[in-house]
């Protein structure tokens, strides 16, 4: 017979619900080390049928080394705000941060094999599985590194947007000033919400796209066949300052763009400092 503290004391001890305790306990006939067992292989099995479930809440963290060199965000997802709010996640989501700063994993299965407290994080992650009963993931991580000028983050309240932006080649300038202008260049990337850096990234399948759709307006409208092309260009124009980084509307200025912005501070202190990339992770994006 499996008594009332014993399930209590498995509970403590491992966190998994009270049926599951009892249960485990009767399945090892009350030998506690074999019951831990008995959950960690559930846990498992919970894992495994909870993989099709969806996972779009959680936290985005960030970490930036004090020179401002080197920089790391992830993505953990669960299934519920309320576990997202839990301490077990926070902590569990914390140490994975630690982990890539720390060891700095290629990929995502470089990182499940790194081993915590003497466990793969991925052992660590499925028994967390088993203990909150969620489908948790790790979803995404990216390192960036500046060895001449700086990445800079932006986490928006409630951790469920974060941004890194990277600038390279400070020369002469003003590290302080420039770590300024970044921060106010994430907190526009996390509300702008741009596609790309620079006009160069956008494919050529999209520009085609687009170019179609403005000249079918255009003819709609009864606007001559000749001029097409232009009328074209000129909205094309528009969807670079919409769409890249570079070429947006500076949202504490609007009468420069994000690029000018960088060419005054670059008259300023006669170098030559330019904006490379920038990372955005958001929960609810659905291209991961």
């Amino acid at each position: 017979m499996i008594s009332a503290d014993q399930v209590k004391l498995l509970r403590e001890k491992t966190g998994a619900g009270m049926m599951d305790c009892k249960k485990a306990l009767t399945e090892a006939n009350g030998d506690f080390d074999k019951a831990i067992e008995v959950l960690r292989k559930k846990g498992a099995a919970v894992a495994a049928k909870r993989a099709e479930r969806s996972a779009n809440e959680g936290l985005v963290l960030t970490h930036v080394s004090d020179d401002k060199k080197s920089a790391v965000m992830v993505e953990v997802n669960c299934e519920t705000d309320f576990v997202a709010k839990s301490d077990d996640f926070k902590n569990f989501a914390s140490m994975v941060l630690d982990t890539i700063v720390k060891e700095k994993p290629a990929n995502l299965d470089e990182l499940l094999a790194v081993k915590h407290d003497g466990k793969p994080i991925a052992e660590e992650l499925e028994a967390l599985i088993g203990k909150i009963g969620e489908k948790i993931a790790i979803t995404r991580f990216v390192i960036e590194n500046s060895e001449t000028g700086a990445v800079v983050d932006y986490v928006h309240h409630g951790s469920k947007l974060g941004v890194l932006v990277r600038a390279d080649n400070i020369g002469n300038g003003d590290l302080n000033e420039l770590t300024s202008i970044l921060k106010d260049v994430a907190m526009q990337v996390a509300a702008m919400k741009p596609l790309f850096t620079f006009r160069e990234e956008v494919p050529q399948t999209i520009l085609d796209k687009e170019i179609d759709i403005y000249k079918e307006l255009a003819r709609k409208e009864g606007k001559p066949e000749q001029i097409l092309d232009k009328i074209a260009q000129g909205k094309l124009n528009k969807y670079y300052q919409e769409n890249c980084l570079n070429e947006q509307a500076f949202i504490k200025d609007n009468t420069k763009s994000v690029g000018e912005l960088f060419n005054e501070y670059n008259k300023k202190y006669s170098t030559n400092t330019r904006l490379v990339l920038f990372r955005r992770f958001h929960l609810s994006d659905e291209n991961k």
